[in-house]
């Protein structure tokens, strides 16, 4: 598989998330970002801040915490999800 931009990457996530029915906003503030329930609204919000590779992280992430099911993913949405949590477990290691 070639390596795709980051920018391309980010917009896939996006689009999956959005497809989803879930919300996705960016906003300013002093946190990171996530997953969570507003108003009985599920929703993801990143900090309008963050740089393209940590929104990507954030957004992989947050997909796996709300325990989507693979089935829906296409798998190139799979293979960034996977990717992303590989190398946070670098990180963690």
């Amino acid at each position: 598989m070639r390596k795709r931009k980051p920018e391309a990457i980010l917009e896939e996530l996006e689009n999956f998330v959005r497809g989803l029915g879930l919300t996705l906003r960016y906003e300013r503030g002093d946190f990171e970002g996530g997953y969570c329930v507003l108003k009985e609204q599920k929703m993801i919000v990143i900090n309008k801040l963050a740089n393209t590779q940590k929104r990507i992280s954030l957004l992989a992430q947050s997909i796996v915490e709300m325990g989507v099911d693979e089935s829906l993913m296409t798998e190139s949405v799979k293979s960034i999800i996977e990717d992303e949590l590989a190398k946070l477990k670098m990180v963690q290691e």
